[in-house]
């Protein structure tokens, strides 16, 4: 077993984690926290306090996950024009 290393003050909403790894932080109300772990990737958590059942969700963008949870781009997805599929080469308009 490997040795692990977490530490976490709270300031209010903000909390600082302090771990093997590096800081992160997070913001947030017991049970919904938003924040960037210790090595840089951005994350939700959601958790049902005293239970120990949580959700944690990691990504790259803190609104892709907004959007994907809430749905925010099923208005531009709807309004953006559709693309003409691709032309089919003939025998005589091949590349080759």
């Amino acid at each position: 077993m490997g040795f692990s290393f977490r530490k976490s003050y709270t300031f209010g909403p903000l909390r600082v984690n302090l771990s093997k790894s590096g800081v992160g932080f997070s913001f947030g109300v017991k049970g919904l926290r938003a924040g960037y772990s210790a090595n840089g990737r951005k994350y939700v958590s959601a958790s049902v306090p005293g239970t120990g059942a949580r959700y944690y969700k990691s990504t790259k963008s803190l609104s892709g996950l907004w959007n994907e949870w809430f749905g925010g781009d099923e208005e531009e997805a709807e309004a953006a024009p559709k693309k003409k599929p691709a032309k089919k080469l003939t025998k005589k308009e091949s590349f080759w």
